[in-house]
């Protein structure tokens, strides 16, 4: 297991690199985000997103959800969003919502667990994750930790929690947030299948021209 500290200086990139790897050779990666400690896979590479639930100790078919880089990252996987989900992208991202929409053709192999006609996409606001994304692709995620337990504040004490060792951890400091709202977008009426840190109130005028 790798602990590449929590410094925000030149070891950024000796941590990224690391990380990087661990995620490209298919290994799961603890990963900082702006809400609770995640762990990752990419879902492009065989067999890496099983970790995932491995891991957690839960059914393979739960989905994950995918963290991106930024917008044109996340247009790339799904079909193309009509304007009050543009909207959204644009004003709530980064932040702490999840978007589920429409696969787009070349993203419905990725094994991401769930319904294969839909992905969860979020961008977090958090330079170092989104530093990954850009680097390595779209990232399977969920929160780190065992199913149905809380998940743990500090990156030593989420990698603990899981039911094996991880190929690495991203170490950034305690992330204390709450978990994203999840928005399913694939219908003629949105419904929040989470609420989380951003309130329905706030989404919905993001969403108005």
């Amino acid at each position: 297991m790798t602990d590449p500290g929590d410094d925000g200086g030149p070891g950024a990139d000796t941590r990224l690199s690391a990380a990087s790897a661990a995620l490209i050779s298919g290994g799961a990666v603890v990963v900082p985000t702006d809400t609770v400690y995640g762990v990752a896979a990419l879902p492009s590479v065989p067999g890496a997103t099983a970790r995932l639930a491995a891991l957690k100790a839960r059914a393979a078919s739960q989905p994950l959800a995918v963290l991106v880089a930024d917008r044109d990252q996340a247009q790339a996987l799904v079909e193309a969003p009509a304007d009050d989900v543009a909207r959204l992208m644009e004003r709530c991202w980064p932040g702490p919502l999840t978007l589920v929409l429409r696969r787009a053709p070349a993203a419905r192999d990725l094994a991401l667990g769930g319904d294969p006609a839909t992905i969860g996409l979020r961008c977090p606001d958090h330079d170092l994750v989104r530093a990954l994304a850009a680097a390595v692709g779209p990232l399977a995620t969920t929160s780190a930790n065992r199913h149905g337990q809380p998940t743990p504040t500090t990156a030593a004490e989420a990698a603990a929690s899981l039911t094996g060792p991880v190929a690495a951890v991203l170490d950034d400091g305690p992330c204390t947030g709450l978990a994203s709202t999840v928005l399913d977008c694939t219908g003629p009426t949105w419904r929040v299948l989470r609420q989380g840190a951003l309130a329905l109130a706030a989404i919905e005028q993001a969403a108005r021209p």
